[in-house]
């Protein structure tokens, strides 16, 4: 066993360059200085104090550097899993009481121990049940969810806690004389700032600066005088390590959402580090691996009064475009935090949270995905369907629910596709032994006498009802000149014990409507189904051919001739494939 395979710290550190250095210390630099910010404003979604956003920014960033195979991606508190942790624990506790924070601590445990346990049971497949239509619905409308949360804080006034954005926005136009136009007027000012230093360039942290102006505008000009609400007294010192609540009801409660937040956290963290290493090909991407050490990090954070971390997308671009070459830009990323957390959490007291609530607008209502919407209304109706689907039942039945939607709906249009696949009448190409699809290309040579289909998917219990209706559809199309069925089964992969049934049902009637049945480009095991089912013996082996042509000289040769021949004779006597 090669112990680099599950630290793959190993593989990398010992031929670590000092080449990489600079920027691995670059980008480390740069993402921490981002971290800050975003760390807090996220612990604010998820319902946390502050400082519980950098706690989670420490040692979960380390676990995944020695555990993670990306070198790029940059782990931390993240938007999207922020809310659904607010979702799942808001229900059970008060937002930032110290029975929520323990709650926290739990589901933390839970992500990072689900994640740990599917990574070594090799069970990252279960995340092909998101789809992205159903990732790009869900977080849309979780974006729009986040966004408009942070309206209390944009406008100064308080507003009732609510996963519906119908709710929030009529209480803010009910309140709208209590509106704060001084922290109005910082709020608008911060998103601002931040997004024209991104257009200037997307490594300048515009989160941090507009942070530091926000600071240092309400400490001069005594804007708290105003009312304008700050963060205030941010407690310093590392995070004690502590265990978290292991109480079977909390556990059986948060398990829902704890599910939901570890799919999503690696869908989110695969599709943002796969999309980084396309670029870079001296290492491999391994999503099992990705599980271990995102459960590491969720681990990591529920010992040390953390909340559920996973892979962020703007902070691991970030990363990527400001050098970064290993995983030692992340563990830099984590020693600024703890360096902020020991002697710099001071300089946060005058921290507006209109500032904060800046911060989280720019960065969530960029996951809006206008493009998708677009692409798929012209390319895909039905996956614009499910999107759409998505998006509205998040938005009208919360978070988690919202997701449920979508990967019931996911899975049912599955179901339903591999019901009714696609079956093509194949026709001749004239002067040729190739058959093509009758509906797809013009001037095909169709004999009345011969029906030839080819089913481009395995034949299974859910979807032999529509072959054999399409298949009584065609004979009956083709009427009394019908003498022959050819199945060209090159496409199909698998045949269940339905499905077996199905074809012995099929040829038992075709042989009374004296009918002959061919079968062609059998795959071996389809094949070897066949022959443990006896349907072999049945059909005997003048019924199987290697391409259609050879079944069409077959049933054309005079009946006492196909008696006399076997297979590898007529083959040397016609010469005709």
């Amino acid at each position: 066993m090669r112990l680099h395979q599950y630290i793959p710290i190993l593989e990398w550190l010992p031929k670590y360059r000092k080449a990489d250095l600079k920027g691995d210390l670059s980008a480390g630099l740069t993402v921490g200085v981002m971290l800050i910010p975003q760390g807090m404003a996220y612990a604010m979604i998820a319902g946390m104090p502050p400082i519980y956003g950098l706690y989670a920014a420490t040692l979960p960033l380390i676990l995944y550097a020695i555990f993670g195979t990306s070198r790029h991606l940059a782990v931390g508190p993240v938007a999207m899993v922020s809310l659904l942790t607010a979702a799942g624990i808001g229900t059970m506790a008060e937002l930032g009481t110290s029975e929520y924070i323990a709650l926290a601590l739990t589901l933390a445990l839970l992500v990072g121990g689900i994640q740990f346990l599917f990574g070594v049971f090799r069970l990252g497949f279960m995340v092909n049940f998101l789809s992205h239509p159903v990732i790009s619905g869900f977080t849309s409308a979780a974006a729009l969810i986040i966004g408009i949360s942070q309206l209390k804080h944009l406008l100064g006034i308080d507003l009732a806690r609510s996963h519906h954005i119908h709710e929030i926005i009529i209480q803010a136009i009910e309140r709208a004389d209590e509106i704060n136009l001084v922290t109005v007027v910082i709020g608008v000012l911060g998103i601002g700032l931040i997004l024209g230093l991104k257009k200037i360039n997307k490594a300048i942290p515009g989160s941090l600066v507009a942070v530091v102006v926000g600071i240092v505008a309400v400490s001069v000009f005594g804007f708290t005088e105003l009312g304008v609400k700050i963060v205030g007294d941010v407690p310093d010192g590392l995070p004690a390590f502590g265990i978290p609540n292991m109480e079977l009801s909390n556990i059986l409660a948060l398990m829902p959402i704890a599910l939901t937040i570890s799919l999503v956290g690696l869908m989110e963290s695969i599709a943002v580090a796969k999309a980084v290493q396309s670029k870079h090909k001296n290492y491999k991407v391994i999503p099992n691996q990705e599980l271990i050490a995102l459960g590491m990090a969720n681990l990591g954070a529920a010992f040390f009064q953390g909340f559920p971390v996973t892979g962020g997308f703007s902070r691991t671009a970030v990363n990527d475009q400001a050098g970064a070459n290993t995983g030692l830009a992340s563990i830099i990323s984590a020693l600024l935090i703890i360096v902020t957390l020991l002697f710099l959490t001071s300089l946060f007291y005058f921290l507006p949270n209109a500032i904060l609530a800046a911060v989280i607008m720019v960065a969530v209502f960029g996951l809006i995905d206008f493009k998708e919407v677009k692409f798929l209304w012209k390319s895909n109706k039905a996956d614009f369907f499910v999107l759409i689907v998505t998006f509205f039942a998040t938005l009208a039945l919360g978070i988690e629910m919202g997701i449920g939607v979508g990967v019931i709906l996911s899975l049912a249009l599955v179901v339903y596709r591999s019901s009714r696949p696609h079956i093509a009448v194949l026709g001749r190409i004239p002067d040729s032994l190739f058959y093509k699809n009758v509906d797809r290309f013009d001037s095909l040579e169709q004999r009345k006498d011969l029906l030839i289909i080819r089913p481009d998917v395995r034949l299974y219990f859910a979807n032999v009802n529509f072959f054999r209706d399409f298949l009584d559809e065609q004979i009956a199309l083709k009427g009394k000149d019908l003498n022959a069925v050819i199945l060209n089964a090159e496409s199909m992969n698998e045949v269940d014990s339905t499905g077996i049934h199905a074809l012995k049902d099929i040829l038992e009637d075709l042989n009374l409507q004296n009918i002959a049945f061919y079968i062609t480009g059998l795959k071996g095991p389809v094949r070897d189904a066949f022959s443990e089912a006896g349907l072999t013996k049945i059909m005997n082996a003048h019924s199987f051919f290697i391409c259609i042509q050879d079944a069409v000289n077959w049933h054309d040769l005079p009946e006492k001739q196909q008696t006399n021949n076997d297979y590898q004779d007529f083959i040397s006597q016609t010469g005709k494939r």
